[in-house]
């Protein structure tokens, strides 16, 4: 299983716009690249169904929330606080998606690749503001991944659509190369 975390570091108290734009943005690309789409410490006090009411109410993102009541409806939508100690083990393994990977956690997206073949799962986490995750994902994470390879730091939106479109591109290569 791979699932894209979004990790609000953006405003923990009052609603905004960036909130459920990034939602309406990350639920048709999860839903495309057969990722599960989970939150993480979104100032919104509702359950996920009402999440789902609330952001198609507001967006024409993602064919106006059609996404993410696919994602909703098949058990792939997820909205969590932020965990103290650790991430659901549901999801696997975290990986911190950054430029500037730590050089004993770095995973590069070859090794990555060859894991997910052999069934392994990971939450990709991404986050939301311009703060970047917290430090203490940093060292909560199993992994750390450069997406870009290059130290490139990626806007939040930017890396939601990377990570998970370089992963499937990669196992769908990986698929090909083996039909040969």
């Amino acid at each position: 299983m791979l699932t894209l975390g979004i990790v609000n570091t953006y405003d923990k108290i009052k609603i905004h716009e960036a909130h459920y734009r990034s939602i309406a943005r990350a639920a048709p690309i999860a839903y495309a690249f057969g990722f599960n789409l989970a939150l993480f410490d979104y100032p919104f006090k509702l359950s996920s169904e009402e999440l789902v009411d609330f952001v198609i109410d507001r967006t024409t993102i993602g064919s106006s929330g059609k996404y993410l009541v696919e994602l909703f409806s098949s058990g792939r939508f997820h909205v969590f606080d932020l965990p103290e100690k650790g991430f659901q083990p549901q999801f696997g393994s975290p990986v911190v998606t950054t430029s500037k990977p730590h050089n004993k956690k770095e995973i590069n997206i070859s090794t990555l690749t060859e894991n997910i073949i052999r069934k392994k799962s990971f939450l990709f986490l991404i986050g939301l503001g311009h703060k970047g995750l917290p430090h203490e994902l940093f060292e909560i994470a199993q992994y750390h991944l450069d997406i870009t390879s290059k130290g490139v730091s990626l806007e939040t939106c930017t890396a939601i659509g990377a990570v998970p479109a370089l992963i499937f591109g990669c196992l769908e290569n990986n698929k090909i190369k083996n039909k040969k």
